[in-house]
């Protein structure tokens, strides 16, 4: 793969993009879709933020260079670590660290409760959204672009660290960012080993799904 270096404010400015994107599609969904097609607007959704990635993905192979190669340096080595990282944030988040946190910031564990609800009322498609596009973007940016530009320029410990830090940024509330602050740390360290995007979408994707289902699918039977 073609080597490519970002700046630091490279990197806060495409996160700020892809920040952009997510109001954008949320606007959309909220102020147009839900109003012109309610029946179909959970369907439209996907659509819409399906597009939204791709067009996304074409800016930063403009911007910076990088060059999308999802199936490069896959192993089973690589594939055994991702799943192991999936069940250890599920140990080390969900049954560890998030109810701590959630203690700390009351209000930020009310909001993120409102968006479990919210997915609830259309459990497919908020699964395609929450356990595959978002896991694929984000890995292809916050790991791929970010973490990779950046390791060949300040170097490996520097890169782990700021990308964690603008991938909690990404995230809502206290309580995911947080979290996504620690994810950030172990999928960059994966990503570090395997050199493989794929394997990190893999373990990131894994953890969406686990968590999916240990909370959504009781309240949906």
């Amino acid at each position: 793969m073609k080597e490519y270096n970002i700046k630091i404010s490279t990197a806060f400015w495409l996160v700020l993009a892809y920040f952009g994107i997510m109001l954008f599609y949320t606007f959309l969904d909220v102020a147009v879709w839900r109003k012109v097609a309610p029946d179909f607007s959970n369907i439209i959704n996907i659509v819409t933020i399906a597009i939204c990635i791709g067009v996304f993905i074409i800016f930063l192979k403009r911007v910076t260079g990088y060059q999308v190669q999802l199936l490069s340096n896959i192993s089973f080595v690589g594939m055994m670590l991702a799943i192991g990282c999936s069940l250890l944030f599920f140990l080390l988040l969900d049954k560890g660290l998030d109810p701590i946190f959630e203690g700390i910031f009351p209000q930020s564990e009310q909001d993120y409760q409102e968006m479990i609800q919210s997915l609830t009322k259309s459990p497919m498609t908020s699964l395609i959204q929450v356990c595959v596009l978002t896991p694929v973007m984000e890995e292809i940016l916050m790991r791929g672009v970010v973490l990779g530009g950046l390791k060949n320029s300040y170097g490996t410990v520097a890169a782990l660290l700021i990308s964690a830090v603008l991938f909690a940024c990404l995230h809502f509330n206290m309580v995911q960012t947080l979290s996504a602050f620690v994810c950030g740390i172990v999928l960059g360290l994966l990503y570090i080993r395997t050199n493989s995007v794929f394997c990190c979408m893999i373990a990131h994707s894994g953890y969406n799904l686990i968590s999916y289902v240990v909370m959504i699918y009781p309240q949906i039977r």
